[in-house]
């Protein structure tokens, strides 16, 4: 069985000092134009959704479990990528919360 999948058109005049790092990666990475740019498009995009995801985590507006979905990754990975962006989930009332349990 196949899956068919349809794909839109985007268009976009890009300045020539870009087309030119384009044409680079191009050669470098042995693609054609437009998986070239669907590729970079679709890296860009993952990397903007996981920018929102630790913003909206960080200012307490989504839980971690939630994040990690708007960031299309596991929970476990997404605490790594908050970890590695110093983006802390645990405020002092909740550290104090915890210990004061022990």
């Amino acid at each position: 069985m196949y899956e068919v999948y349809t794909m839109g058109t985007i268009s976009a005049r890009v300045p020539d000092d870009l087309e030119a790092e384009l044409e680079a990666y191009l050669d470098e990475e042995h693609l054609d134009r437009s998986t070239a740019i669907r590729k970079l498009l679709s890296e860009g995009l993952t990397e903007w959704r996981r920018e929102q995801a630790l913003e909206r985590f960080d200012a307490d507006e989504v839980t971690l479990s939630r994040a990690a979905e708007m960031a299309d990754m596991t929970v476990w990975d997404f605490a790594q990528l908050a970890r590695e962006q110093d983006v802390t989930w645990v405020g002092p009332e909740g550290l104090e919360d915890d210990l004061d349990a022990l």
